[in-house]
Order: C-alpha cells, then sequence, then structure tokens
C-alpha cells in the first residue's frame, strides 16, 4: 500500500493534479474470487468518463482492497468498486448505502471538508482533511474505523475518528494508522491486533470460554500511540495485509507485524508484536527524506543508500557509498545531521519479502538492481504486482492476471523484472495507488494533453437506485441470500499463517472451501450406519449389514422382515 508521509512540505505533486488513468478489471463483484475474462479487464491504462478534465492529486487503494478513493484539488473524495466483501455488506464507499458503483462518485457527506489524504483497507476507507480531521467509513468489526466503539460493525456514512493532528493515514487488512504531529504520538493505530500489527506489544489473544480452545483476539477501537516510539518522530508509514512499515525523521526504519516471507526484513519469519529496527537501514544507508516506502500482501520496499556524507575537511568531500562524484572547495560543519548529509536522487530500491511466486523469498532488504540509477518518485504495491513512477517513465511488474500492470491487451500479463509501460512512456507521474487487481496512476495532462486525449475511455455502469430500508440500510436481495447461509468456523484461521496469507488474498476461494466442506460434513453427518458411508437415500437401512436403498425395499414385497426394515404397506 502507498506510504503515508508525515511532512508538512510543499512539493509540486501536492499542489496540482491531473488525469486519472485506470488499469486492471472492472468486475468488481469478481475480483479475488474467480478469473476474469479479458472483457472484463482493461489491459491498458484508461480514463475514466466521469473523471475526465477533473484534476485529481491523490489516489488511494490496498493491497487487499476492492476499492478504490481519488481525491481532487478541491478536496473532493471520490469512490468506487466494491461495497461488499465476502458478499456481506460492509459500505466501504460512505455513500449511505451497500450498493457497487462502477463510477467514481463523490462523497457528499465529505464536502463541507476539504480531504487531502486517504487509506483503503479490505473493507473500510479513512480519509484526513486538511485541518487535520479523520473520518472513517465500511467494515468496523475491530474497530479498524478508530469510532472508539465496535457496536456498529458497519457504517455506511463517514464518522469521527477518534484522533486529531492528524497528517495522513494508512490502512491495513483490518486494521489502521495515523501520522500525527503530537509530540510522543506520533504514529497511533487501530483495530485488529492479531499478529501485533498494531505495535503495543501484545496480539490481545483469549479463550471464547473457559473449556474452549477456540481462540479470539480482543478488538481496539480506540487509536492509541505506540510507547515504544514514542521518542522518535515518525515521517512516513505503509501498511501491507497484516504488517506495518514506519520511517523515523532520522532515516530509520521500523517493521512490525506478521513475519512471514520475511516480510518485516529481521532474517527471521517470526511476528513482531512490537517495531523493530530493521539493521540494513542504519549508519550510512539510511533513508533521504524524499524516500518513498511501499507495502503489499507479503513484501516490503523502499528507497535508501544513495548518500554521502559532507566532512569539516579542508577542500575534501569523503563518500560514504558507490557513487562516483569528485568535488572540491567545500567546507560543511556537522552540528546537524540534515547539514552534513546529502541526498542523491530518490535512492536505490530495496525490497524484502515473498517478491515472485517462485523462487526464495528475500529475508532482508536487498537492492532490486533492475531500478538502479532511477529517479523513483512514487511507488505502490497491490497483492502482488508493484508501480513506479520514475523519470519520465511508468514501471511496472509482478504477477498479475487481470491486466493491472498496463502492458496492454497484446502484451504479457505478468513480469518478473520492472518493464516500462510503453503507453506511458515520457509522461510525468504524479500518483500512483495499487490495489488487489487494479492500478491507479495520475499523469500531469499539461505537457502531454494531446497523447492522454487518444487513450480509451472507460464509462462504467451507472448503479442501481434501490430504496433505503428504515434503519437507512439499502438491502442488495443476492448479496443477503447468500450471506444468510450457514457456514461452519474455518479451522484454517489460526496460525498457520503461511496457508492463511493466502486464503487472505482470495476471498472466493476461501468461501468456497467453508461452503463444499460443510456440505461434505453435513452429508457425513447424514449416515448412520456402521459400514461404509451412504447417502441419504440410504437413511432407512438401520441394519448391521449394508442397508437397501428405499427403492430395493419397496420392490421386496413382503419378503424383507425382522431386522433389515418392516416393507411398506401398499
Amino acid at each position: 500500500m502507498a506510504a503515508a508521509e508525515g511532512e508538512n512540505k510543499v512539493v509540486e505533486e501536492a499542489v496540482k493534479g491531473g488525469e486519472l488513468l485506470f488499469c486492471g478489471t472492472t468486475s468488481w463483484e469478481a475480483m479475488g474470487r474467480r478469473r476474469t475474462t479479458p472483457e472484463e479487464n482493461l489491459a491498458s491504462p484508461t480514463r475514466l468518463r466521469p473523471l475526465m478534465g477533473v484534476d485529481i492529486r491523490f489516489v488511494a487503494s490496498g493491497c487487499v482492497s476492492c476499492h478504490c478513493v481519488a481525491l481532487d484539488v478541491n478536496g473532493r473524495c471520490y469512490t468506487w468498486g466494491r461495497n461488499e466483501a465476502c458478499f456481506v455488506q460492509k459500505g466501504q464507499l460512505g455513500h449511505g448505502d451497500y450498493i457497487q458503483r462502477d463510477r467514481p462518485t463523490i462523497v457528499s457527506q465529505l464536502s463541507k471538508h476539504n480531504i487531502v489524504r486517504a487509506g483503503a483497507g479490505r473493507s473500510h476507507s479513512v480519509v484526513v482533511t486538511e485541518d487535520g480531521l479523520s473520518f472513517a467509513f465500511g467494515w468496523n468489526k475491530h474497530g479498524q474505523l478508530g469510532s472508539g466503539s465496535t457496536k456498529n460493525e458497519s457504517e455506511i456514512l463517514p464518522v469521527r475518528c477518534q484522533v486529531t493532528e492528524v497528517k495522513s493515514a494508512v490502512c491495513g487488512g483490518e486494521f489502521t494508522v495515523w501520522l500525527t504531529s503530537v509530540e510522543g504520538s506520533s504514529i497511533m493505530t487501530v483495530g485488529l491486533p492479531q499478529y501485533g500489527q498494531l505495535g503495543h506489544g501484545s496480539n490481545n489473544e483469549y479463550n471464547t470460554k473457559d473449556s474452549s480452545v477456540r481462540l479470539a483476539y480482543e478488538a481496539q477501537p480506540r487509536p492509541r500511540a505506540i510507547a515504544s516510539l514514542s521518542g522518535e518522530t515518525i515521517v512516513k508509514a505503509a501498511c501491507g495485509t497484516n504488517h506495518t512499515v514506519a520511517v523515523t525523521k532520522d532515516g530509520h526504519v521500523y517493521t512490525w507485524g506478521f513475519g512471514g516471507y520475511g516480510r518485516l526484513g529481521h532474517r527471521e519469519q517470526k511476528d513482531e508484536w512490537a517495531p523493530r529496527i530493521v539493521d540494513v537501514f542504519t549508519r550510512h544507508n539510511i533513508l533521504p527524506p524524499n524516500a518513498i516506502v511501499s507495502a503489499g500482501s507479503a513484501n516490503s520496499a523502499c528507497t535508501a543508500g544513495r548518500i554521502y556524507h559532507l566532512l569539516a575537511a579542508a577542500f575534501t568531500i569523503v563518500f560514504w557509498s558507490s557513487l562516483k562524484f569528485v568535488c572540491c572547495g567545500f567546507v560543511v560543519s556537522r552540528k546537524k545531521f540534515e547539514k552534513n548529509t546529502i541526498f542523491a536522487g530518490g535512492g536505490q530500491l530495496y525490497m524484502w519479502g515473498k517478491i515472485k511466486n517462485s523462487g526464495d523469498d528475500w529475508m532482508y532488504p536487498k537492492p532490486l538492481m533492475d531500478l538502479s540509477g532511477w529517479n523513483l518518485r512514487c511507488m505502490d504495491s497491490g497483492n502482488m504486482h508493484h508501480f513506479v513512477g520514475a523519470d519520465s517513465s511508468c514501471i511496472s511488474w509482478g504477477h498479475a492476471q487481470s491486466g493491472e500492470l498496463g502492458y496492454g491487451p497484446n502484451g504479457q500479463k505478468s513480469s518478473a523484472i520492472p518493464k516500462k509501460v510503453d503507453i506511458l512512456e515520457g509522461m510525468h507521474v504524479i500518483s500512483v495507488a495499487c490495489g488487489f487487481a487494479l492500478s491507479l496512476v495520475v499523469v500531469d495532462r499539461t505537457k502531454d494533453a494531446a497523447r492522454i486525449e487518444e487513450l480509451e475511455v472507460h464509462d462504467g455502469k451507472a448503479a442501481e437506485v434501490i430504496e433505503p430500508t428504515d434503519n437507512g440500510a439499502d438491502v442488495v436481495e443476492k448479496a443477503s441470500k447468500k450471506s444468510t447461509a450457514k457456514k461452519p468456523p474455518n479451522s484454517k484461521k489460526r496460525k498457520n499463517e503461511s496457508s492463511s496469507e493466502d486464503e487472505d488474498n482470495s476471498e472466493y476461494e476461501s468461501d468456497d472451501s467453508d461452503s463444499l466442506n460443510g456440505e461434505a460434513e453435513h452429508g457425513r453427518g447424514k449416515s448412520s450406519a456402521r459400514g461404509r458411508g451412504r447417502s441419504a437415500s440410504a437413511k432407512r437401512g438401520r441394519g448391521r449389514g449394508r442397508g437397501r436403498a428405499a427403492s430395493e425395499t419397496a420392490s421386496a414385497g413382503g419378503r424383507g422382515s425382522g431386522r433389515r426394515g418392516r416393507p411398506k404397506k401398499s
């Protein structure tokens, strides 16, 4: 997911907007549940008709999100995509209903506020206003909205979060992270603590009953500052499905949460319940102020390393990295870190975790040499794909099946190495965001207006008009029928995380397995004989031998007697 930046710096991309382009699947109900068809996918970056001519300055989605958030230069918030999860109504679009929207739609309840930042989780969304307030909407079972209560499992309209002086916000699967300007509380978290992703030193695990071995995790609905980072100022943060990456003002990196596949960068797969510093990014390999940070469902990334120090030596510069550069005539004091450190370009991109579907996982940060020398300005990670804005190019790579890499209908679907998006070559990328099977790119239209006009345009379907019920909820009949189906508890939930992470990536697969297992168990329950399991039609045969089907018993007339069951009366 995209990184949140806590510094109030005026950068070029923050004050101007551009044209929003979309690539990936447009079948929101199928995303992550089944393989989509080519007709349902936009394999090339495409314009969205409702946002044509609108200056978009920020976009947000998440590695497990099937919905999108876009902010324009006037502070208006647009959302579209799926409005439920696992066929249960969630309301993560914030429009006061549960209707899926194929077209970007303004969140009218936020029209009085100037929205400057946003984040998207699996089934919830969080926005930040210019005056430091935060609002959230969607699923709230684990308290991920930060409203201080879990009384309402879903909020279909924006509710006020219990945080102040907020600079930005990012979302994990079922948790939220805020960066604030409050001294000693620069980072606050809320939501599901199952793998320690909240950073408070515990996963809040407990037994549901005294005599039960079933585990549950106490939700944290009230935002809480991370005590171990009270002495640090966090300026950037990014969230994966169940892990968090944070960068301090001094350029150090902390990670915590689920440690599978080495996504925390500590050379082991242990979960971390409290922030732990990544030793690779210490001493001379720290992050520059303009570093980018990103987190996918099973990996993490940041830029660092391209730095050198100026020492107060007469006409001499000592280099601490591999940069080849010669300059003389400088005398610089070492009073402050910012004064004796110079960062060159966007830095070298480092990645760790599950980088490819095959091959070894990267247990600690390693440089991605394919992007050496590029000036990286923005990056985001989806489920297993990545998008980067660098120099005058847009670069993508990873595992994809729905066209989210933007290579075009005749191009390759996936790429193990970074590759340029040819149709966007030469364009200036302002912002990027990646969802579960989608990508959002904002490009500057002032320089390439003619080329942008030549791109395809997607209309989308108009939202259905459904009358709200008494409690303000718009009920989708199809979804409600599926949601009422009784499912057995999932025994895979805890704590075999290497398999549960894959389940998190596909709602469709997890739902299917539950229903199939339920049917199998139900079938076994109907068979009461001691021998081989029989179908429901053999239930009447209760003897010690093999019971006959009802049709055989009827055709036997009066021959069947005693223990083998009475014959049917005509």
